[in-house]
């Protein structure tokens, strides 16, 4: 009897320790509960209405940002059409321009070909000229050379003294020389020049590029030459009257 009246004691005794320390432990509990729970809640109610009052605020300048994005890149592409056009005019432009001048470096590398051929064959010329204006003097000797040199080129015979020899022989170097007591002279036909030629006889031995007059001292020795050759076979086998 006695142990169970302490054990009930012990039991009243714990029992209400308990319960203080449970009301306690509950009551600090709910305090933290509300403590935490308040915040909590201010801060998701606070969040949600500024999100709301973001979207809210937000709807007009979206749509407004929007559109001047759309427009500022339709303007854009317009700048950059404008631009790649104008860079293709200017490359069409600088093609063109570098086209002209390659034409003009053409036909200035052809003007300057022509000027310097023909420089050129002006430079040739004059040694050409040089060459063939073989020139002679105006005396017996000059007339005995240039006749043999005309005579070389025609394939006629003859020497230098062959035909020094005759020309003295007959009119001792006069050019105007004419014989008008022989029988030619006789007969209408005297003879005449260095080599006193009969005009027939000049006209049928006349030589061609010298002078058609008889009296010419180079053309009255190359057509004598030539009349020799004929009969004598060069003018250095005539000796006498022929």
């Amino acid at each position: 009897m006695p142990k169970n009246i302490l054990n009930r004691a012990y039991s009243r005794t714990l029992t209400k320790q308990h319960k203080i320390a449970i009301a306690g432990v509950g009551a600090l509990g709910a305090a933290a509960l509300a403590f935490t729970a308040v915040p909590g809640n201010a801060q998701t109610v606070t969040t949600d209405a500024a999100a709301t009052q973001q979207v809210h605020y937000a709807d007009t300048p979206v749509k407004d940002v929007k559109g001047s994005l759309t427009d500022r890149l339709a303007g854009q592409t317009t700048k950059l059409d404008a631009v790649a056009k104008q860079q293709a005019e200017a490359k069409k432009q600088a093609a063109a321009k570098q086209a002209e001048a390659k034409k003009q470096a053409a036909a200035k590398k052809a003007a300057q070909e022509r000027a310097d051929k023909a420089a050129s064959r002006s430079a040739q010329r004059p040694a050409m000229q040089m060459v063939a204006a073989k020139t002679y003097t105006n005396n017996l000797d000059g007339w005995i050379r240039q006749s043999l040199d005309i005579m070389k080129s025609k394939g006629i015979p003859g020497s230098y003294h062959g035909l020094h020899k005759n020309i003295m022989r007959e009119s001792s170097g006069n050019p105007m020389a004419i014989n008008d007591w022989d029988i030619n002279a006789i007969n209408g036909i005297p003879s005449k020049g260095l080599l006193q030629v009969i005009p027939p006889t000049f006209k049928a031995y006349h030589v061609p590029g010298t002078s058609w007059n008889i009296y010419d001292p180079v053309a009255n020795i190359t057509a004598a030459a030539n009349y020799a050759a004929d009969k004598y076979g060069t003018i250095d086998n005539v000796n006498s009257a022929y």
